[in-house]
């Protein structure tokens, strides 16, 4: 039976030896190019990109932040309100409420502010104030008239206030917030979207502009997020928090060079993850929407006069497309509401999988880093065991 078996193995053996010693022939390419047909670094013209040119900052790209009156005007989207008749959780809803948005003359904040109206939230508009048109007045007025457009048959129409604020100072915040109080009676939720960012290299960036922005994006976050947490702790009731952050505080965007920013941001993240587990035994939720590559009116200017660096965006984007600012008003209805109720302390990306590529490359990395120091312990584990053994 053994050698019967044996014979077999053998005869497998030299069948296959004398396959292998037959040379293949490969099929012909179908294409007349080279496998191999990149250019040679020798070879390569002067104008092409060279390697990790994609990966970089490019210091032209450079763009200051406009002056306050300098800033394009936004508009409430249209379309987005109106009755719905179909059945949806009542957990989602916000009537009731009083939410207070930092920001909410423009862009994002803007959109958001509308987001919570339609929803049934009372919204106070915090902006800075601007002495040639108080903008937060006239939005909070078309944030009104756009709700009762859509809404004609609407028991009861939400209440919109303005109010002005510089955000990085103390005693304005405090005003605001006594402000919004005694307008609206109480406040349950914040979202923060005031900030900005300017594109420059960091060893040319001014200090003075430097702590502007850090002021605007961190400083007027915390400062905003410790009054509305007193004033809930005071009246012992529950409430929700929204940061809003930005992608830029996981990753470096490119190529624009904005070094402060990301920095800022990446504050801002962990900010409302460290509040979240600070203020969970007084049941104030607080979490970050992280957005991508938006196309808000600013924005939109500022690519307007850089066609290039849009193409070079949206190239990063896998949907090949910007966001749009409304994209984001189910996300802050959700964090907002009691649908989210068992929600807080996360970080919650609106990028279209701009960053996912990038945050993979870290993990791996992490998790390549964190086997070797793993194998690394284990040889002086071993050495130190073969070392006891040889005494």
């Amino acid at each position: 039976m053994f050698r019967s078996q044996l014979l077999k193995h053998t005869a497998r053996a030299a069948k296959a030896s004398s396959r292998a010693a037959v040379p293949r022939t490969l099929p012909a390419l179908s294409s007349q190019r080279s496998i191999h047909s990149t250019a040679r670094l020798c070879e390569k013209k002067d104008d092409e990109p060279f390697e990790g040119s994609f990966a970089r900052t490019d210091s032209s790209v450079q763009v200051e932040y406009p002056e306050e009156g300098d800033l394009p005007a936004s508009a409430p989207v249209q379309g987005r309100g109106g009755l719905h008749f179909k059945r949806t959780l009542a957990s989602f809803s916000l009537e009731g409420r009083v939410g207070v948005v930092t920001g909410g003359a423009r862009g994002l904040g803007l959109v958001m502010s509308q987001a919570m109206v339609i929803s049934g939230a009372d919204v106070a508009i915090v902006d800075l104030n601007n002495k040639t048109e108080e903008e937060a007045e006239r939005q909070a007025g078309e944030l009104v008239a756009s709700f009762k457009r859509e809404n004609p048959g609407a028991e009861k129409v939400p209440k919109v206030t303005a109010h002005y604020a510089d955000v990085s100072s103390q005693e304005s915040v405090e005003g605001a917030i006594a402000d919004i109080i005694a307008q609206h009676g109480k406040i349950d939720s914040l979202v923060t979207s005031a900030g900005f960012t300017e594109n420059f290299e960091a060893i040319n960036y001014p200090l003075e502009r430097v702590r502007k922005l850090w002021g605007v994006n961190v400083d007027g976050t915390y400062l905003f997020a410790i009054q509305v947490a007193k004033h809930l702790m005071e009246r012992k009731a529950p409430g929700s928090m929204v940061f809003i952050g930005s992608m830029s505080g996981a990753i470096v965007n490119v190529p624009q060079p904005q070094a402060p920013y990301n920095a800022a941001k990446a504050a801002v993240r962990h900010l409302a993850s460290s509040l979240a587990v600070e203020w969970a035994h007084a049941g104030i939720r607080v979490n970050c929407i992280s957005p991508g590559y938006m196309l808000t009116a600013l924005t939109k200017k500022i690519l307007d006069d850089k066609p290039d660096l849009k193409r070079q965006w949206t190239s990063l984007i896998p949907q090949g497309k910007m966001g749009q600012p409304e994209d984001l008003m189910g996300a802050v209805t959700f964090l907002l509401s009691d649908a989210a109720a068992y929600v807080t302390g996360g970080n919650y990306f609106f990028s279209a999988s701009a960053l996912f590529g990038e945050i993979a490359d870290n993990m791996t990395s992490r998790f390549t880093s964190r086997r070797r120091l793993h194998c690394h312990m284990i040889d002086i584990h071993q050495s130190k065991a073969r070392y006891h053994k040889s005494l």
